[in-house]
């Protein structure tokens, strides 16, 4: 059964529902901490790279490559979602923008949206009624994991999650016969594209948990292979999403493959377990400690004692039609508990969202398919005993906590027991609406407990008091400093946050800085600065950035053509005491002294002159065209030498010389270098970078997109229902879910 079987009048009722649920449960975090959903990697990460994306769009560029980034400039191997036409949409909307902080809210909102009403359909599919199946939608945004990482901090992760979560409701549809293959693929390809590798691994797990669950519940093999080359076409579709990542890996810090058992963020089983106490601070290593100063385990407080409930007779004699979830969950519980890293796919911990989302659906179908209340009072002593294992649980992780965790189970028992009453007096519709309402102050009550969030940079939320506090700095910037040693009272516009950048922060600012935040660093650049994922670097940055490389003659600031260095003075008090280096001055920037030095050129911008050529020995070079992917230049030498550029040198560049391809070489294996033969004259070098596997990437998108053709074409000719000949989950169902 589901929506296809359901009156559609119930299922927009309740799928309206759903998603008013989840607007109530935003606005009881809201009230809990205002700046919740816009913390950690969204106001360092996130928010500023949609407004830097966003501004090169509209100018019509496609900013995969800037060079002047430096180390977080390859944006094909960021999180970008460069390929991902929702992500592409609220890039171009940012920086019309003011406040981030109400903008990233509104975003994650309508994600969350998108996720529980993605998990709404997946207890459809399987024959949930619908009351259930909301239920199950509302809680999913505000479980653990979910509320207090993915989506307060890892938006990419949020965003895979939602669309992931259609690509399964829609799988099994397809599976059935009860829809094409375009909604599949859709989604499928939306959750991969969104440019970070868990959901893309975690669709996979998903899409072979379903077809194994649908032979088995089918007993025949074609739908199961249909909706496995359905999901091979959109892999297809999504390549060219990690293609440069996989070939770029080896110059960045993600450049071993390697499987560990790093105990950071790897969760024990009895952990994951404890879903059902809303005060449970699990204890697993994290940044923090030992015991979390968050719930990040919690599912909802009702699925665990609501397993009493469900009439398992019935229920088992449904199983094989719930092998997909149930498959799914014991996977990927198991992939919480380690190993700590599998090549890019490190802290295990990031998969309980997918705990919770099978647990959820599992939830949704059992009840919503099995539940009675008949026995009331056994199956009462039943749950009230897995609320005692919950308490157990929870105390034996955070004995410290003892008292909330009492008060915490009991507050399950009371709500469980209103709910039991309802579901027997007024039916199942009345006991799921206290179902919903009761998430929200419990995901209240959590956010506002857990403050001050660990998580938070406090970066400004407007937009225009940021870039009114900020100096001007025109050019390239390169900012020598450590986030570290900013004390917490001075994290405000009115204090450090008006002079110094860390993380995408100048991307706010729309100002040009060396670097920003990235998971992905360039290895050797990042050596050569000893510079941090959040621009961060170590007290000798300065000595560095200043020597001279032997081979060229320039310092390593004259080589990445910087207009501007600026001194973070926590780094280095004593900055202005000293001498400028040769060609260099201290400039004033009244008011911001407190915080920075300011070096400037004493000829003014560099980054102007002559395009990226950074040095030319034994060369003369001349820069006639530039462009963030290329650089062509006039060059002449008698003797041969050598051509350097302001380019990291990242994998994918090509050189010609007057059509004839050159090889590609690097200085201090960090700059892009190309050596002319002697006896050239006035001849034209055309640099050139592509994303490393792009061309096939396009090549497998348009395969996936011919097969998705010939998908449809076929479900198109089929013109029947291959739903009629399956087991009729309805007949399973009781017409009405209270005992009267």
């Amino acid at each position: 059964m589901d929506s296809g079987t359901l009156a559609p009048r119930e299922v927009y009722k309740w799928g309206i529902i759903t998603a008013l649920g989840v607007v109530a449960g935003y606005v009881a975090v809201l009230l809990a901490n205002v700046r919740h959903f816009y913390t950690d990697d969204t106001e360092s990460q996130y928010a500023p790279l949609w407004v830097m994306m966003g501004r090169r769009l509209r100018e019509g560029d496609l900013p995969i490559m800037v060079p002047e980034h430096w180390m977080a400039g390859n944006y094909t191997i960021e999180e970008a979602g460069l390929l991902n036409p929702p992500q592409l949409l609220i890039d171009l909307i940012a920086p019309s923008v003011d406040n981030l902080a109400l903008y990233a809210t509104v975003v994650k909102l309508i994600f969350a949206i998108v996720l529980g009403l993605g998990v709404y359909r997946i207890c459809l599919a399987y024959g949930s009624r619908a009351p259930w199946a909301a239920v199950a939608g509302v809680a999913i945004p505000f479980s653990g994991w979910l509320l207090f990482f993915d989506e307060s901090s890892w938006m990419t992760a949020f965003t895979g999650t939602a669309w992931l979560a259609h690509a399964w409701a829609s799988g099994v549809r397809y599976a059935r016969g009860r829809s094409g293959p375009i909604p599949t693929f859709v989604f499928l390809y939306l959750a991969i594209s969104v440019q970070y590798i868990f959901p893309a691994v975690e669709a996979g797990i998903m899409i072979v948990a379903v077809a194994i669950g649908e032979l088995v519940y089918q007993r025949k093999w074609q739908p199961s292979l249909r909706l496995l080359v359905v999901s091979a076409c959109a892999a297809l579709a999504g390549l060219a999403t990690y293609l440069p990542s996989m070939l770029s890996a080896k110059v960045t810090w993600r450049g071993t493959a390697q499987i560990n058992n790093d105990q950071l963020l790897t969760v024990p089983w009895s952990e994951s377990l404890n879903a059902g106490l809303p005060s449970t601070l699990p204890a697993f290593t994290t940044w923090w400690g030992y015991v979390q100063p968050m719930p990040v385990v919690y599912v909802a407080w009702f699925v665990i004692p609501a397993l009493a409930f469900v009439d398992w007779r019935k229920a088992l004699d449904s199983a094989r039609e719930l092998t997909a979830p149930a498959l799914f969950t014991a996977v990927v519980l198991m992939w919480t508990a380690g190993p700590g890293a599998i090549g890019p796919l490190r802290w295990p911990a990031r998969v309980l969202p997918m705990v919770a989302l099978g647990l959820l659906v599992l939830f949704g179908v059992l009840l919503g398919r099995f539940a009675t209340f008949a026995d009331w009072r056994r199956r009462g002593l039943i749950a009230a005993g897995l609320i005692g294992l919950l308490w157990l649980r929870s105390v034996s992780a955070a004995p410290q906590e003892v008292v909330w965790h009492v008060v915490s189970a009991l507050a399950v028992a009371a709500l469980g027991a209103a709910v039991v009453w309802l579901a027997r007096g007024r039916g199942a519709a009345a006991a799921c609406a206290l179902m919903v309402v009761s998430i929200f102050p419990i995901a209240y009550l959590q956010v506002w407990s857990a403050q001050p969030t660990p998580l938070g940079w406090n970066l400004p939320e407007h937009r225009s008091q940021m870039k009114a506090a900020f100096p001007d700095f025109p050019g390239t910037t390169m900012q020598l400093g450590d986030r570290a040693l900013i004390p917490p009272g001075e994290r405000i516009l009115e204090g450090a946050y008006g002079s110094l950048v860390f993380g995408n922060y100048a991307k706010d600012l729309e100002l040009t800085y060396v670097s920003g935040y990235t998971p992905n660093g360039h290895f050797q650049f990042g050596e050569m600065l000893c510079m941090r994922w959040d621009t961060s670097v170590c007290p000798d940055a300065f000595r560095r950035a200043f020597a001279v490389e032997p081979t060229t003659g320039k310092t390593i600031v004259d080589l990445m053509k910087v207009d501007r260095v600026v001194l973070h003075t926590a780094l280095y008090p004593d900055a202005r005491n000293q001498s400028a280096p040769q060609g260099w001055k201290w400039v004033d920037y009244p008011g911001h002294e407190k915080y920075i030095s300011v070096l400037e050129r004493e000829t003014g911008l560099l980054s102007t002159v002559n395009g990226r050529v950074a040095a030319a020995n034994g060369v003369t070079a001349e820069s006639i065209a530039e462009s963030d992917a290329t650089s062509r230049v006039r060059v002449s030498s008698e003797t041969g030498g050598r051509v350097v550029f302001a380019r990291l040198n990242w994998p994918g560049y090509r050189v010609t010389l007057d059509g004839r391809e050159v090889p590609v070489d690097a200085v201090a294996k960090t700059f892009v270098a190309v050596d002319i033969p002697a006896g050239t004259k006035n001849a034209e070098l055309k640099l050139a970078w592509q994303p490393p596997g792009w061309p096939i990437g396009g090549a497998s998108a348009l395969i996936g997109l011919l097969g998705v053709g010939v998908l449809y074409w076929l479900y198109r000719r089929r013109g029947e229902d291959e739903s009629a000949g399956l087991p009729q989950a309805e007949d399973a169902i009781e017409a009405e879910l209270a005992v009267r």
